[in-house]
């Protein structure tokens, strides 16, 4: 049994592969099983081609001589969308596309590792999108989302939960947790939530009142 339990929505998720460290190849496997469209950003495209994945849609700017069109042959029919705005990543390009398609809801992998500065914008970009777009970043070790301002699950005794702020989220409460939290507040960089547990098998509660807190579900 996988550690990433992937849930089946009415409507699908789309599946975006950006371009930071792969996965395994199970977790892809299981995310594109269900994922009605896949996206993969810029150059990520060389190191998925090879993998022998249908590609729906190529989303960068292409800056460094890379020529999507030479993917045509190789993937037909692939839609390439040229984003060239440098205000947004590639990532948040992608995010914007699938709103502008009215897509509710996205995994997303690749989006972690190689580059720190990738990995930190790519996590914390699901704040910016969280009105419009469900978001969810998997790599082999996690699952990152932004959690709604009151959140109920069912975990395991001792599953490791961390709950990290994107800025300051305040009025935080937690029930069956290790370290619990009493109308509290997080802060990025100051106090973070980080390596938590579950205290027994059973619903785990977290509610807060303002910011956006993101739930890292992490295992080694």
């Amino acid at each position: 049994m996988s550690s990433h339990h992937i849930v089946r929505d009415d409507q699908e998720p789309a599946l975006i592969i950006a371009n930071g460290e792969a996965c395994k190849q199970e977790l892809m496997n299981q995310l594109l099983e269900w994922s009605p469209l896949v996206i993969v950003l810029d150059s990520a495209i060389e190191r998925v081609i090879d993998l022998g994945i249908k590609i729906d849609v190529l989303i960068g700017d292409f800056d460094r001589g890379f020529n999507p069109e030479d993917y045509l042959e190789k993937q037909y029919p692939l839609e390439i969308v040229r984003a060239s705005d440098q205000v947004y990543t590639d990532l948040e390009k992608a995010f914007q596309y699938l709103i502008q398609r009215s897509i509710p809801a996205v995994n997303v992998i690749w989006a972690t590792g190689r580059r720190a500065d990738h990995t930190i914008t790519n996590i914390t970009s699901i704040a910016k999108f969280k009105d419009d777009l469900k978001i969810v970043i998997y790599d082999d070790y996690s699952k990152i989302y932004r959690l709604p301002n009151l959140f109920k699950k069912w975990y395991e005794k001792e599953t490791i939960i961390s709950l990290i702020p994107v800025g300051q989220v305040n009025g935080i409460a937690t029930d069956n947790l290790v370290y619990p939290l009493n109308e509290e507040s997080l802060i990025l960089g100051q106090r973070t939530g980080s390596s938590n547990s579950v205290l027994n098998d059973g619903i785990v509660t977290i509610s807060y009142k303002e910011g956006d807190l993101l739930m890292m579900e992490c295992h080694d």
